[in-house]
């Protein structure tokens, strides 16, 4: 059990990391646009003309889309798919949580019965659903010894303890997904791309020879 829990601190903390990591970057984003203003307006004030024809329209973007995403997500699990309009991704999370929590429901309902079963038998009671010393008959139970008891007790004990430490991390994982599908949707995937080559003439001011050469502007 305890490396079961282990497992699922770590997950929590890998999620509480990546949150943190999107804080930092929030605040690097801000800093670089404040920096980008402060240049404009230096240019201008230095009389210099900026071409307006040449400055393309960009999408805007969202800071805060990946942190939603991922609290939407918190909150209702496939929720933060909704948010990036990832619609088709909703029946996988509620599948595969939906299959975890049935496992640990399952597994659970089997370990109580056989935890039942043994502590009457070491109580001294024979009564219980597993006691049949007839052995298997039609559709009678098959009898169960008190280790079979144990045994059996102790595998749907680990059966149900790792179905729950799975479907915290695919609960988990839902909040990652969300966050950072988020972050790939702001990427700039623009088809408008081209390279271009220009030739250019420099004349040296000193002994006026000229210089030959070859730019390569890259727009994206």
């Amino acid at each position: 059990m305890n490396k079961y829990l282990i497992t699922a601190i770590i997950l929590i903390l890998f999620s509480c990391y990546t949150f943190a990591q999107e804080d930092n970057k929030k605040i690097d984003s801000t800093n670089t646009q404040t920096n980008i203003d402060s240049v404009k307006t230096n240019l201008k004030d230095k009389g210099v003309v900026i071409d307006s024809k040449k400055i393309k329209k960009k999408r805007n973007i969202n800071p805060l889309a990946p942190s939603k995403a991922a609290f939407y997500s918190a909150v209702l699990p496939g929720l933060g798919q909704i948010y990036n309009k990832r619609y088709w991704k909703v029946p996988i999370v509620y599948a595969a949580i939906g299959t975890g929590i049935y496992s640990y429901k399952y597994n659970n309902d089997l370990y109580d019965r056989f935890r039942v079963a043994f502590k009457r038998r070491k109580a001294g009671f024979l009564d219980d659903e597993f006691y049949n010393p007839n052995g298997e008959n039609g559709n009678t139970n098959a009898n169960f010894s008190d280790t079979v008891l144990q045994n059996k007790q102790e595998d749907f004990q680990e059966a149900r303890d790792l179905s729950l430490v799975i479907t915290i991390a695919l609960y988990i994982l839902n909040i990652v997904d969300a966050n950072v599908d988020a972050h790939l949707q702001q990427f700039n995937v623009s088809d408008d791309l081209s390279v271009d080559f220009k030739p250019f003439l420099n004349v040296d001011p000193i002994n006026n020879n000229p210089n030959y050469g070859m730019g390569l502007t890259i727009n994206f």
